[in-house]
């Protein structure tokens, strides 16, 4: 879990600070409203916000649900003053936290957040069966190969059997392998002494030492270069690693969880990936079914994401209408849950009903944003009977493809008060591809929402 920390409160916030770290969260600490705000913005991100109480939370919550930004607030005040938490919670905050903080009363918020934001929805029995063998195998010291799709939730599987763990308590780590270049990546997972290579300015921790005592997480593991994976290799045998520049070994004790979309025994026989690594890391193999496999899910996942997105957007909830619905259930989804999420972000922002329709679930359903086609597994009923009740209906029949996609982005960039950060996120594209197409749009005339809602005057 990601933590901010907004005020001081005369060091008892740092110490609180401290003992999230120590429950395996990462903890980041600025001193006003602004900076807090700031942060956030960054994208350096934040699953949650512990303020001193004494700030103005209300000014702070109000500001954030203005820009779309769905992150708890928790208040803390010295000792247990009851008026300051009725305010607190008054003004929005989620909890209030008395400080001196006692370390179980941060263990337990931070896992009931944790918990609420990582919670794996299910019904079909398909991944019933799924969560109940990683349940029956959280508590041990075996390695994990978590296998699937991509979009199927792998990462979260991870976190799930960690937090199911006996280092529940401990750092949950992650690194993807496929992210780094190999030239990096021995120093991200080892760390190095100072003077190890050019640029090394002083002494780096790897994830393997920042994971001791918790879970590390390989995600993308089939993408680590031989030369690392015999490295690994001795790591995970020994229990030890040497940091790039080291002269003595280091002794770890991490519980190691790996993901891969690739199927790791064809490359082991391709020569791409060692066998006795495979071994060591597939004691339990958790394969993660695709969305198209648990039909039961997509449904109740349909209905979370978007009360999920109406909430986080502010706007009323709507129920999935049934044509929307039987749509959905319909199609292949190729890219699992996380097409599916996107889609019913989507349809959140472009809904101007009292249900999510057809309409606006299925916008991109038949073509990406990028215009690749996907293939539904059921083909789809015509919105209406005629081009001309579709026409006024707002249906897409008789406009081109670009011009739909056009709308959809500025749509989204409206709705995210021209925040390219996160209209490029819902909308499954590149931030460079959305300025390129937003500049093209400048260029053709066209107004362009920029960043606080304001329109850029057309040329």
């Amino acid at each position: 879990m990601r933590l901010l920390i907004v005020g001081s409160l005369e060091g008892h916030i740092s110490t609180a600070g401290k003992i999230a770290i120590s429950r395996g969260a990462k903890v980041s600490h600025v001193d006003s409203i602004d900076e807090a705000l700031a942060s956030v913005r960054s994208g350096q991100g934040a699953e949650l916000l512990m303020v001193d109480v004494k700030l103005n939370i209300g000014d702070l919550v109000t500001r954030l649900a203005s820009e779309r930004i769905n992150v708890p607030v928790v208040s803390c005040g010295i000792g247990t003053d009851a008026d300051a938490a009725v305010e607190a919670i008054r003004q929005g905050a989620r909890e209030y936290i008395p400080l001196p903080p006692d370390p179980e009363l941060i263990a337990a918020v931070l896992e009931a957040f944790a918990a609420e934001s990582n919670t794996i929805i299910h019904r079909d029995p398909a991944m019933k069966a799924v969560i109940g063998l990683a349940d029956q195998i959280a508590p041990s010291e075996a390695s994990v190969l978590i296998t699937g799709e991509s979009g199927t939730g792998r990462k979260m599987m991870a976190l799930h059997i960690h937090v199911k763990s006996n280092r529940a308590a401990q750092s949950f780590v992650a690194v993807n392998c496929a992210a780094i270049p190999e030239n990096l990546l021995e120093s991200e997972l080892f760390g190095h002494e100072k003077g190890a290579f050019t640029g090394a300015v002083a002494r780096r921790v790897g994830k393997f030492e920042e994971a001791d005592g918790g879970t590390l997480l390989l995600d993308e593991i089939s993408e680590l270069h031989p030369r690392l994976q015999a490295k690994l290799l001795r790591a995970i045998q020994e229990k030890e690693i040497d940091r790039v520049g080291g002269v003595k070994p280091i002794k770890t004790d991490v519980r190691l969880l790996a993901t891969s979309n690739r199927d790791l025994q064809e490359a082991v026989r391709n020569g791409d990936f060692r066998e006795d690594l495979f071994f060591r890391l597939n004691v339990v193999n958790v394969r993660l079914p695709a969305l198209r496999d648990r039909p039961q899910d997509i449904e109740l996942l349909a209905n979370f994401f978007a009360d999920k997105y109406a909430e986080a957007n502010g706007v009323a909830r709507k129920p999935v209408g049934q044509e929307a619905l039987a749509s959905l259930i319909g199609h292949g989804w190729p890219g699992n849950v996380r097409e599916l999420e996107n889609t019913m972000h989507r349809s959140v922002l472009l809904s101007q009903g009292d249900e999510l329709s057809m309409d606006t679930t299925m916008l991109q359903l038949a073509g990406t944003i990028d215009g690749t086609p996907q293939s539904p597994a059921a083909p789809v009923e015509p919105i209406a009977a005629t081009p001309q009740d579709a026409v006024a209906e707002g249906g897409f029949v008789r406009r081109t493809v670009a011009e739909v996609e056009r709308d959809l982005i500025i749509d989204t960039l409206q709705h995210c008060l021209g925040n390219r950060t996160h209209a490029a996120n819902i909308l499954g594209i590149s931030i460079r591809t959305l300025r390129n197409k937003l500049k093209l749009y400048s260029e053709d005339g066209l107004a362009v929402p920029m960043p606080g809602g304001v329109e850029s005057p057309a040329p």
